[in-house]
């Protein structure tokens, strides 16, 4: 089990806007800010997550990796099409429309984007289609 992960962004403003607008419909949102002052010059963070609990860090960084793969887990698929569709007004790129990927598992419905930096965020929900 995770508790929580950080991802280096090249610039934290635009990661900030990018992820504050594309994790709200995964009911995800800005819990904690710490300032470059407070690490002692190691860098500002951002925690993303529910209240009482930042679980997704990003944070200012010399150079992103460009090459992290994070997955959000959607209560729903209408979840994945709206954190699809709020990834890409905030300035995200397409790296796979919400749908079905039957060759993980015949439920998975997930939707991938690639951040500012390159990296690929996906939103995905297990959940088989009530009949």
């Amino acid at each position: 089990m995770i508790d929580h992960i950080g991802l280096p962004v090249g610039d934290l403003a635009a990661a900030r806007a990018f992820y504050g607008a594309s994790l709200t419909p995964l009911g995800i949102s800005l819990q904690m800010e710490v300032t470059e002052t407070m690490t002692g010059g190691r860098g500002a963070h951002l925690g993303f997550g529910v209240p009482g609990k930042p679980f997704f860090w990003i944070t200012s960084a010399a150079r992103p990796a460009g090459d992290l793969h994070v997955a959000f887990a959607a209560r729903s698929r209408a979840e994945v099409d709206a954190f699809h569709a709020a990834a890409l007004a905030a300035g995200g790129r397409d790296n796979g429309a919400p749908g079905l990927r039957p060759q993980y598992h015949p439920s998975y419905y997930g939707a991938f984007v690639l951040d500012p930096d390159g990296n690929n965020i996906e939103a995905v929900c297990h959940a088989p289609v009530a009949e």
